[in-house]
């Protein structure tokens, strides 16, 4: 048994958690940060503490994102992310899952096992994203070069090639 899930006596060693997840689009701003309050709340109610986090905002996604809803397939390009990181059990995670599965709201939701690396280290998403920057690269002129004059491994070969049998001759 791996050292960080040993048990000792009746206390259980608490493991770090991220839960990530994108909130439906549909979902009024203002009603964004109640859903993000009831997934907390189901970590603190599954026995977990919230130790990070933070509140979803809005961006693009990458790819479109189909989700069953209302009886149809809807395709969703934007959404809500945000995260949140938290110890509990590890016999505790179903019923998180389950908790946020059963929010109407999430779009998509995540959750991983963080290592001691991961867990001093938190990546703030949204930050990242505001400091992105466009470089735009800028090429010098290219001169075309007539074709007689351009050498390459084939021309430098047949060079050496044919400097090698005339000296022969």
């Amino acid at each position: 048994m791996p050292a960080a899930e040993a048990t000792l006596g009746e206390e259980q060693v608490l493991n770090s958690y991220e839960l990530a997840f994108h909130v439906l689009p549909t979902v009024a701003e203002g009603e964004v940060s109640a859903v993000f309050d009831r997934i907390k709340a189901a970590i603190t109610t599954a026995g977990g503490h919230v130790t990070t986090e933070e509140a979803p905002a809005r961006f693009d996604l990458a790819y479109e994102i189909v989700k069953f809803l209302e009886g149809r397939n809807r395709k969703f390009g934007s959404a809500y992310f945000g995260w949140v990181r938290f110890n509990a059990e590890a016999n505790k995670i179903a019923e998180i899952t389950e908790a946020v599965e059963g929010t109407k709201e999430i779009l998509r939701h995540l959750i991983i096992r963080l290592t001691k690396v991961e867990e001093a280290n938190p990546f703030l998403f949204h930050p990242a994203i505001a400091d992105r920057k466009v470089e735009t690269i800028v090429l010098e002129e290219v001169t075309e070069v007539p074709a007689e004059e351009v050498v390459t491994e084939e021309t430098e070969e047949a060079a050496r090639d044919g400097e090698a049998t005339e000296e022969t001759v």
